[in-house]
C-alpha cells in the first residue's frame, strides 16, 4: 500500500531512525565494553574504538535476516505507515532516553519492538501482528538471556579445567588475549544484530510511501547508514551502563569476561543467522551473571540483577503505550 509522504517529511523519518541507531550505540556501548573496562584491558576510550571498529565490521561478516524479520515480520509491511513508523521510533527512543538518565541496562531492541508493536496495533488492532516474528522475538526475550547464562557457565567450568595444570600467570596472560578477540566478537556481533532493527524500519517505511521498488528489500545506502550512525553511538560511550554491567553484577577478571564475551557473542550470532532480533543487552547480562554463579551463588549482586530483569519486563509495554501515544497524536495532524 503506498502511503504519499512528503519528501522532506520522508528524509525528516529516516533521519529520525538513524538518530535511533546513534541512541542504541550510545545505550548499548556497555555491551561490548564492560567487561574489557571493568577487568582494565583496555581504557574506555580505547575500548569505545574498539567497539565502534567492531560495530561497522558487522557489515562485511552479517547477513541481513534481522532487518527483514523488523521490517516485515513483526508488524504487517502494508499496514505500516508513516505515523507507525513515527510511533515507535518515539516510543523506542523515549524509553532509552529514561534508562539511559538511570544507568539501567535495558533492551533497545526491545524498545523498538514495542514501539513498533504499540503504534501499529493503535493503527489496525490486533490484525497486523505478524504472529510468526512477533512470537519467535517474545520467546527470545526469555531465551536468549537463559541461553547466555548457561553457555557462560559451561565455559567457565571447561575453560577451568583445561587450565588447571597452568600457573595462574600463564594462564592470565592467555585469557588477556582470549577476552580481547571474544570482545572484538560480540562487537561485531552486537551491530550486526542491533543496527539491523532500524535498518528494517526505514526499508518498510520506503516500502509503504513507494519509494522502494520491486519485492520488500533493504537497500545499500540503509544498510551503510545505519552501521555508522550505529558505531558513531557507541564512540559517544554510556559510561552509567558500563560501571552497572562491568562492575555491580559481579567482578570479573580476564577469565570471566572471556567467558562473559565468547557466550554472547555464540548467542547473538545465532540468533542474526535465524533472524531473530534478540537483545545484546540481555544476552551480555545473563552471560556476566552466568560468569558469577560458576564461581559461587554469592558472587552475584542478585538485588542489581533482579533490578535489570525488572526493567527488562516492562520495556515493550512501556515503550508500546508511548508508541501508541505518538500514533494517535500524529493522526490528530
Amino acid at each position: 500500500m503506498d502511503h504519499s509522504l512528503a519528501l522532506p517529511l520522508l528524509i525528516g523519518l529516516v533521519m529520525m531512525g538513524l538518530a535511533f541507531d546513534f541512541l542504541n550505540g550510545l545505550h548499548d556501548a556497555a555491551n561490548a565494553i564492560a567487561t574489557v573496562v571493568a577487568t582494565r584491558l583496555l581504557s574506555p576510550v580505547v575500548a569505545v574504538l574498539f567497539a565502534a571498529a567492531g560495530n561497522f565490521a558487522a557489515y562485511w561478516f552479517v547477513g541481513l535476516h534481522v532487518a527483514e524479520t523488523v521490517g516485515k515480520g513483526i508488524i504487517d509491511k502494508d499496514a505500516v505507515t508513516p505515523a507507525v513508523v513515527f510511533g515507535a521510533l518515539v516510543g523506542a527512543m523515549f524509553w532509552n532516553v529514561v534508562t539511559w538518565v538511570k544507568g539501567i541496562p535495558s533492551s533497545s531492541s526491545h524498545a523498538l519492538i514495542g514501539g513498533l508493536l504499540g503504534a501499529g496495533m493503535a493503527h489496525g488492532g490486533f490484525a497486523v501482528v505478524e504472529s510468526s516474528g512477533t512470537t519467535k522475538t517474545v520467546v527470545a526475550i526469555v531465551a536468549s538471556p537463559v541461553i547466555g547464562f548457561v553457555i557462560a557457565m559451561l565455559l567457565m567450568l571447561i575453560t577451568s579445567w583445561v587450565f588447571r595444570g597452568t600457573s595462574s600467570r600463564s594462564a592470565n596472560k592467555s585469557f588477556k588475549g582470549l577476552h580481547l578477540l571474544s570482545s572484538a566478537a560480540y562487537s561485531i556481533s552486537h551491530g550486526g544484530n542491533d543496527a539491523q532493527k532500524t535498518m528494517g524500519i526505514i526499508a518498510v517505511l520506503l516500502y509503504s510511501t513507494g519509494h522502494l521498488s520491486g519485492e520488500f528489500h533493504v537497500p545499500e545506502w540503509v544498510v551503510l547508514s545505519c552501521y555508522t550512525a550505529m558505531a558513531l553511538g557507541t564512540l559517544s560511550g554510556g559510561w552509567k551502563i558500563i560501571k552497572t554491567m562491568g562492575s555491580k553484577l559481579t567482578k570479573l577478571n580476564h577469565h570471566s569476561g572471556f567467558c562473559a564475551s565468547g557466550a554472547g557473542s555464540m548467542v547473538v550470532f545465532g540468533a542474526s543467522a535465524l533472524g531473530i532480533p534478540v537483545s545484546t543487552t540481555h544476552v551480555i547480562t545473563g552471560s556476566v551473571v552466568g560468569t558469577g554463579a560458576a564461581r559461587r551463588a554469592s558472587a552475584v549482586r542478585w538485588s542489581v540483577a533482579s533490578r535489570v530483569i525488572v526493567a527488562w519486563v516492562i520495556t515493550i509495554p512501556a515503550s508500546a503505550a508511548v508508541g501508541a501515544l505518538f500514533y494517535a497524536i500524529t493522526c490528530l495532524f
